[in-house]
């Protein structure tokens, strides 16, 4: 799986767009490309030919957001995994190792280390994991 996309490139590839250099108007839109939203960065190329600065101001708005972003928030809106806004990752564990985990937590149960409603709690968590 791919790394998810770093807040601080996306940010430092928004502002690239706003630099009023000549020639380099077609660099407005390349944050779009690196987060994923192809679509959005031909928008982003396509306005940054017209002699109105909307590309840039665009580039601008959206590279300051990025940096002032929660990273986590960050991270769930712009991963290329399409469920993991949707719902967190869970890691999926074989049947033998849920099995001893959850003799385990018997145990812990039966010598009063942990409560029924922990118990009850963390043995569903562990057949939720079963894969």
């Amino acid at each position: 799986m791919p790394n998810p996309p770093n807040r601080r490139v996306a940010a430092l590839l928004a502002f690239a767009g706003v630099i009023p250099l000549p020639g380099l108007h077609a660099v407005a839109g390349l944050h779009k490309f690196y987060l994923g939203q192809a679509g959005w960065g031909w928008v982003y190329l396509l306005l940054g030919f017209l002699p109105i600065p909307t590309a840039s101001i665009a580039c601008a708005v959206e590279g300051l957001w990025f940096l002032f972003q929660d990273p986590e928030e960050f991270n769930q809106r712009f991963s290329q995994d399409p469920g993991a806004a949707a719902s967190p990752r869970v890691e999926v564990m074989s049947v033998a190792a849920v099995s001893e985990a959850l003799h385990q937590l018997e145990q812990l149960r039966q010598e009063g280390l942990v409560s029924e409603y922990e118990f009850e709690q963390k043995r569903r968590q562990l057949l939720n994991r079963v894969g």
